[in-house]
């Protein structure tokens, strides 16, 4: 029952019936309060519709226990929704944590480099994301380049 419930609020999300999903998510995590994945799922759309603060002890709770499928999106996410909340250390501590388990993901860079722009470290939000942008495929030829200035961006002639 608990499966198709949750299958039922992710395609709801998807589909666009926001308040219904958010709605059977509020159901399943009175029935599941320990659920890492009804969590991550009932946080997930409290972000879509915009109730940030209403978001975060999901994340918090889907990433404290074991068996989170989506631990990336997990930390994505709740370092996004502390960042829109105006709360950037715990933002930067969540990318941190999240970078740690997920090195190289470029998603979760970009977002931590949204992050310390807000936290005024402008210089390590441009690195960020010209190390981002060197490891893409649509650099081409200038891979190395942008690669040196991500590390080298005060240099100039």
């Amino acid at each position: 029952m608990r499966d198709e419930e949750l299958a039922r609020a992710v395609r709801w999300r998807e589909d666009g019936r926001h308040e219904e999903a958010r709605d059977l998510l509020l159901e399943l995590s009175g029935r599941h309060p320990d659920d890492v994945e009804v969590a991550y799922q009932t946080a997930w759309v409290h972000d879509v519709l915009g109730l940030e603060s209403e978001a975060v002890p999901y994340y918090e709770k889907a990433l404290a226990g074991p068996g989170l499928s989506d631990r990336l999106g997990a930390f994505t996410g709740l370092g996004s929704t502390y960042r829109v909340l105006g709360r950037v250390d715990e933002s930067l501590a969540t990318f941190e944590r999240g970078l740690a388990e997920f090195p190289d993901d470029p998603g979760l860079r970009t977002f931590m480099a949204m992050a310390l722009y807000n936290a005024g470290r402008a210089r390590a939000a441009v690195s960020t994301l010209l190390t981002v942008v060197a490891q893409s495929d649509q650099v081409g030829r200038y891979r190395r380049a942008v690669e040196y200035y991500a590390e080298n961006l005060d240099e100039t002639i």
